[in-house]
């Protein structure tokens, strides 16, 4: 089953396929054009054989003495309906304007009841069409045969007698033609099927070729491996944007592990930051209170009490000073870096940050090729980056999960949207969810992510909003002011 739905196997099959395919159609518009072609050469012979019929059963009509009348009829062709017949190649029988057989060319039909009179309906379809002649198609011992009637007229127009050919031209001959035909045409086409499957074969080889050493390097493509770029020689046009586009995407990989790297150390030593500003900040209040409590109860009646409390005080508000200093810098290390706007292609930017995820379920649109806008493009990196952690935490039950990114321009605003169908944010957590220390995982959480995401956008003049219904996913939607700089 596997080659089956292999590229190489459906190429070799639609090469072979259209090949009989064409074989078959040709065949088609064959038989018919000569069945048609057919049909039209003997209505034609069988209108010009009843016309010349007519001409010289007009002309012995002429000759006659006797009266012109039903009963004379048999009279008049007794012997000039076999001359007729064998000038003309062709046997035909005579009947009155009402049905009634009057005389055939062909010896001993007299007594065949079936020639003794025309039905009603043959007669009334034939005083009703617009020619004033019928022909029919009529098989007899297997083979297709025409017979046709017509009326007689005399010099003004006036019906005299009705002309009946009986079977008229069969095609057996012209179809053993056409069956021979089909069969030399068949012929070719093996021979050219046989062509076609070796050719098949080579190109189809080809086109893989190329293919399967892509798809060698793409099942050993890994974020966190070392990848290397694909060179293949000789290749057609196609397959050489696919190369490029591969190799492109190997580049990408390798600027997204170092832009990765380098935020995870920058995440690492925030965290770090924050636990020892947040270690250092909290005994501060306690030891002031404690030295001050202890200089006011000490016994000042000790001579040199005062000054070892004085110096002792003043040692511990050094360190004291020291230590909330220390913490304010780490603090401050911690807190956003100041913003390094550039003019870049946003889109770009999303781009980057969804490779890093290197997921299949995280797609991207956007309603124009580039959306150039002054942005700090590291920035925007983690508030996406912080968007997107949060949308796989939401999915991460969903057996079908679906995380999209979108960007368009409206008017003066870019609006980034990444939307998910997660489990969504009940109404009542909403309006809390960009507050900082405020978590909605049940795992740790340190409740800063979306409050960073918050005030990124507002240091970029933006603002963000969320859409959600519980069970059916959220809606983050950014929106950027664009500014003439």
């Amino acid at each position: 089953m596997k080659s089956f739905r292999s590229l190489r196997f459906r190429i070799f099959v639609s090469l072979i396929g259209i090949t009989i395919l064409s074989f078959i159609t040709i065949a088609i518009v064959t038989i018919y054009q000569y069945r048609k072609q057919s049909r039209t050469y003997h209505n034609e012979r069988l209108l010009r054989k009843e016309e010349q019929l007519a001409m010289q059963i007009r002309y012995v009509l002429s000759q006659t003495t006797f009266p012109v009348e039903d009963r004379y009829i048999p009279l008049i062709f007794r012997e000039e309906i076999y001359r007729i017949a064998d000038i003309e190649n062709i046997n035909f029988n005579l009947y009155s304007i009402n049905g009634t057989f009057l005389i055939s060319s062909q010896a001993g039909l007299r007594d065949n009841k079936e020639l003794h009179c025309i039905s009603d309906t043959i007669l009334t379809t034939l005083s009703n069409s617009m020619d004033k002649r019928l022909v029919f198609q009529t098989a007899l011992e297997g083979d297709n045969y025409q017979y046709s009637y017509s009326y007689i007229n005399d010099l003004q127009y006036k019906p005299l007698l009705i002309l009946h050919i009986p079977h008229f031209e069969n095609d057996t001959f012209n179809e053993g033609f056409l069956l021979n035909s089909l069969y030399n045409l068949g012929g070719v086409y093996t021979v050219i099927l046989l062509v076609t499957i070796g050719v098949a074969f080579v190109i189809s080889r080809y086109i893989t070729h190329s293919l399967k050493e892509i798809q060698k390097r793409l099942r050993t493509t890994h974020f966190l491996g070392k990848n290397e770029k694909i060179i293949v020689k000789n290749t057609t046009t196609e397959i050489g944007e696919l190369i490029f586009s591969y190799n492109e995407m190997v580049d990408e990989i390798e600027k997204s592990k170092k832009a990765l790297a380098k935020i995870e150390r920058e995440k690492t030593w925030k965290d770090m930051a924050k636990q020892i500003a947040h270690e250092i900040k909290n005994p501060l209040t306690p030891m002031r209170l404690s030295v001050q409590n202890f200089e006011r109860r000490f016994d000042p009646n000790d001579p040199c009490a005062k000054k070892k409390v004085a110096d002792f005080t003043q040692m511990l508000l050094q360190h004291i000073d020291t230590l909330s200093d220390i913490s304010d810098a780490f603090s401050a290390f911690v807190s956003m870096p100041s913003q390094k706007k550039e003019v870049a292609d946003l889109n770009a930017v999303i781009r980057r940050t969804i490779a890093v995820f290197d997921l299949p379920y995280i797609h991207f649109t956007s309603s124009q090729e580039e959306i150039l806008l002054s942005i700090d493009k590291n920035q925007m990196n983690r508030m996406l980056t912080n968007l997107l952690k949060n949308a796989l935490y939401a999915t991460e039950s969903t057996a079908d999960p679906l995380i999209e990114v979108s960007s368009f321009v409206e008017g003066k605003a870019v609006y980034i949207i990444v939307k998910d169908n997660g489990s969504g944010v009940p109404l009542e957590l909403q309006e809390r969810i960009f507050e900082p220390k405020f978590t909605t995982k049940n795992t740790a959480g340190s409740g800063l992510g979306l409050a960073m995401v918050r005030h990124i956008v507002s240091a970029h003049g933006g603002e963000i909003t969320l859409s959600s219904e519980e069970g059916k996913g959220a809606s983050f939607v950014v929106k950027l002011t664009i500014k003439n700089e």
